[in-house]
């Protein structure tokens, strides 16, 4: 679509008048007004390097990947629970005049949480945070045999997941370096072959439970979940998913791909805010299994008798039955007010947008830093096929990643790096616009102001070599898509 545009109009892929175009062209446009955009002035200041800009606009904001901007509606249903906690007390938790009573508070979200996971209501429920909900998992699911007691996850999986994993089989008196397995990807390569893994699970007979992250944080690959979950069962596996750069994110159809448990956290693309409440799916199947063991507490019983505060416990069926404690009224109202922006926009027509912003940001980089890219100062690690990828690219600056960094933000892009070598730019559907992709994208190149061409040939991206300037040290699917995820880009 970009490129017929392109040519249709004489447009340059660098071009002002094509992100303009592709904006008129955007149905979802308006829903980023539904959001709170920061402004340069809130986040840079009195800024030299955005002197004689109006400071009151807002910045260039491609960093959903790691927090979501504020849903405006979100600021007022929280301002309405509050003003119910003030006027009403303890009896909002059954007389709300919003209809939204805080002793039935998780059940306003299960519907749309459903529909992002593709699930049914009954397997999902909004609970804890992430890494929580992943010990309660394994309580439940990972049941190690003297035959089976290992657990497979990616070579570099979040630190959390390493952790609640490796905590698990420690504490059932197994050495984590006999029983956490990892897969990782070929020398050379960046993202794990779907067909390596399938073997590893179909070789290692000793594996209880395959643990993965649907999309991979630092690289942005979207597993092929259906196909893994698949060969999972048919090895007598467990499969469960790490969801958090996946929901909202990507499609998900766990209850038809048969996932056995996923859990997210919904302050990424979900824009619940930071520490937001957290997500849970489990599988249909599972839902009257009440002789599995689980982490039991009074949230989780069954709400028929809950508040008869009976000493045996007697569980809920589906996810709900996993619940501990009652959620927060105000991080569970945070989440429901982007959920409805996410209900009304569909997620299929925002899929469609995310492949086309994803592939137009790849584009303008491998056309503005490819002289860098050819002299391997940058690469793409995220895959280029665009069904295994979503919002998400992984920029790679072997050398000078922190220089690139600094001066996008500077300019006013934000973004988040990951040590060490790596920034991570998101375009989210939902507020990002075509323009915000084209100035973040060239935000470094000199293409953004008139007569700083002779400065770009002299060499004005920050991403040069150790020859140049002292190195600095580095520390800490689905659409159609592009070239390949490793050329260069003017855009730093």
């Amino acid at each position: 679509m970009i490129e017929t545009i392109a040519s249709q109009k004489g447009y340059d892929i660098t071009s002002p008048q094509l992100a303009e175009e592709l904006d008129k062209q955007d149905t979802l446009a308006k829903f980023r007004d539904e959001f709170s955009i920061p402004t340069l002035r809130s986040i840079l200041g009195e800024n030299d390097q955005v002197k004689g800009s109006d400071l009151d606009q807002p910045c260039v904001y491609l960093c959903g990947n790691s927090l979501g901007l504020m849903p405006k509606r979100s600021r007022e249903l929280v301002l309405q629970e509050l003003d119910v906690w003030a006027t009403r007390g303890v009896e909002g938790h059954w007389d709300h005049p919003y209809r939204r009573p805080w002793v039935t508070i998780d059940e306003v979200v299960k519907e749309p949480l459903a529909h992002l996971v593709g699930a049914k209501p009954l397997e999902v429920t909004a609970m804890n945070t992430l890494t929580s909900n992943l010990h309660s998992m394994l309580v439940t699911f990972y049941r190690p045999t003297t035959e089976r007691f290992k657990i497979l996850i990616e070579q570099k999986a979040f630190p959390s997941d390493h952790y609640a994993v490796s905590s698990h089989i420690q504490s059932r008196g197994i050495d984590p370096s006999v029983g956490l397995l990892t897969v990782a990807p070929r020398p050379g390569e960046h993202k794990l072959r779907t067909e390596d893994i399938i073997a590893t699970i179909r070789e290692d007979k000793e594996i209880a439970v395959v643990l993965l992250s649907g999309v991979q944080y630092y690289t942005g690959q979207y597993f092929e979940i259906e196909k893994i979950t698949k060969a999972g069962h048919e090895a007598g596996c467990i499969v469960g998913w790490d969801l958090a750069h996946a929901v909202g994110n990507v499609p998900l159809q766990l209850h038809d791909w048969d996932v056995d448990f996923a859990c997210w956290c919904s302050y990424k693309y979900l824009n619940s805010g930071a520490g937001g409440i957290a997500g849970l799916f489990i599988h249909e199947k599972y839902a009257k299994d009440f002789d599995k063991p689980r982490l039991a507490g009074w949230w989780g019983n069954d709400k028929s008798n809950r508040f008869e505060m009976l000493p045996e416990f007697q569980p809920s069926e589906g996810a709900s039955g996993f619940q501990v404690s009652n959620p927060s009224m105000l991080a569970t109202t945070s989440l429901l007010g982007s959920l409805q922006v996410f209900e009304e926009a569909g997620f299929e027509n925002l899929r469609k947008k995310s492949v086309l912003l994803t592939g137009y940001m790849e584009k303008l980089l491998l056309t503005v830093l490819k002289d860098h890219h050819q002299a391997g100062h940058f690469r793409i690690l995220t895959p280029k096929e665009t069904d295994q990828r979503g919002c998400q690219l992984s920029l790679e600056f072997p050398e000078r990643m922190m220089d690139v960094f600094d001066q996008l933000h500077a300019r006013g892009v934000i973004c988040d790096e990951r040590k060490p070598t790596v920034i991570r730019v998101a375009g989210a559907p939902l507020y990002n616009s075509f323009t915000d992709i084209l100035e973040g994208g060239c935000a470094n190149s000199g293409k953004e102001e008139e007569g700083e061409e002779e400065e770009q040939e002299a060499g004005g991206c920050c991403c040069g070599t150790e020859d140049e300037e002292e190195d600095v040290s580095s520390g800490g699917g689905n659409g159609e898509g592009g070239e390949t995820g490793d050329d260069d880009n003017d855009l730093f």
